[in-house]
């Protein structure tokens, strides 16, 4: 039985040469829900936010470039929460870190850690949220090239005179002011954010549960990004980011922040499985089976979240950046019922339109550009077309993207 890994094992590849051809790569990670609930016959499922509430749990690990390219996914967990594990967050500084769920982060961080030492000429910065404030997390990347950017979520003991983190940060003078794009959120349109950022360096102090264990504290560098003049009824944004590049200047301090914000892409990514690839409908008869259709998505949902901002943002690039040869071939002939493709493929905003087209978006002038539910049927119904391509056309074979 073919497992998820081998099933990724290609996109893995070709992600690494996309990753190599790039000076500093961020690898935003994060967590979500899969709801199966109402699939009551599939076997395997674990609990979700209660006993009654049945899913899986999926971590996935994008590279991203600082100007928030999608290069793909280098990680991906899935996993099923036993019933047992519901409630215990009480207990959790006493229980090792391979017994709880956050060890997920570090599991990404291994992965990180093994692309950095295959690309010794490329920054990776591995990127998460509050939940990944684990001194676990921090600790390990001291001493490699890999770095770490992740959200303050405690207000760690800290050697300064404030004795505390965010004490520390808030005692520092503002350097000057950044503008963020927050996206849309549910209640909330998009929106664009002035920040006051201030910036230090600190070290942070051993955990208290864990002193006496031969553990170092950790010199980090931390950034406070705190928002002037929200909207009324909107809860300001404060992010505190600790990190373990050097911030020595304001414009070190935005470039953290800015980075900070490409880890939103996670969250599209996600959105874009559960919407765009309607992972969440899937019925098959155990979860072993869901893993090895998640691994399909997951670069599915990868094409459609490439095509959706790069096809926006650069359309003359060539279509070539998430098709192979005879996928666009055959699309070409198929658009326009030819037999002979011609010999350059087409700008890449004109295959994503085409390839919407074919999940049903009518290209009409008020339609806009093309949504990730189009654009992930196109992409199923191109897949068979290529396939039935490469039966008459066998020259047309190629090493493919993914």
């Amino acid at each position: 039985m073919i497992e998820p890994e081998a099933i990724l094992d290609a996109h893995w590849q070709a992600t690494v040469r996309r990753m190599a051809q790039q000076a500093i790569v961020l690898l935003p990670q994060d967590t979500t829900q899969l709801d199966y609930s109402t699939h009551t016959d599939t076997d395997g499922l674990g609990v979700l936010q209660s006993q009654h509430q049945r899913g899986l749990l999926l971590h996935t690990t994008l590279a991203v470039t600082p100007a928030g390219v999608p290069l793909g996914v280098i990680d991906q967990q899935v996993w099923a929460r036993a019933p047992d594990q519901l409630g215990k967050r009480h207990d959790r500084k006493a229980r090792p870190l391979e017994e709880k769920e956050s060890v997920k982060w570090v599991n990404s961080l291994a992965r990180a850690l093994a692309l950095q030492a295959q690309l010794p000429g490329v920054q990776l910065v591995s990127i998460a949220d509050r939940e990944g404030d684990v001194y676990d997390f921090l600790r390990p990347v001291l001493t490699t090239g890999l770095a770490v950017l992740v959200r303050a979520a405690w207000d760690r003991a800290v050697k300064s005179p404030q004795r505390r983190l965010w004490a520390h940060l808030r005692s520092q003078p503002c350097a000057g002011q950044l503008t963020v794009s927050v996206p849309r959120r549910p209640g909330q349109p998009a929106r664009q954010a002035q920040l006051g950022v201030r910036f230090a360096s600190v070290t942070v102090r051993v955990p208290q549960a864990r002193r006496g264990a031969g553990l170092l504290e950790l010199s980090l560098w931390g950034v406070l990004a705190q928002e002037v003049d929200p909207p009324a009824g909107i809860k300001p944004i404060e992010w505190l980011l600790l990190s373990t590049l050097p911030v020595l200047d304001f414009a070190q301090a935005c470039e953290r922040v800015q980075w900070y914000t490409c880890r939103w892409l996670i969250e599209i990514y996600h959105k874009v499985l559960k919407s765009g690839c309607r992972i969440e409908a899937r019925q098959l008869e155990d979860a072993k089976n869901l893993k090895r259709y998640l691994a399909l998505d997951a670069v599915v949902g990868w094409q459609v979240l490439y095509a959706t901002l790069v096809g926006r943002q650069l359309p003359e690039l060539p279509c070539t950046a998430i098709l192979e040869a005879h996928e666009w071939q055959a699309l070409y002939c198929f658009r326009h019922q030819i037999a002979t493709p011609p010999s350059s493929p087409p700008s890449l905003q004109q295959a994503v339109r085409w390839i919407a087209q074919l999940g049903g978006f009518l290209g009409r002038k008020s339609d806009g550009e093309p949504g990730v539910t189009t654009l992930w049927r196109g992409l199923q119904r191109l897949h068979d077309i290529a396939a039935t391509w490469q039966l008459s056309h066998p020259a047309s074979r190629d090493v493919g993207n993914d």
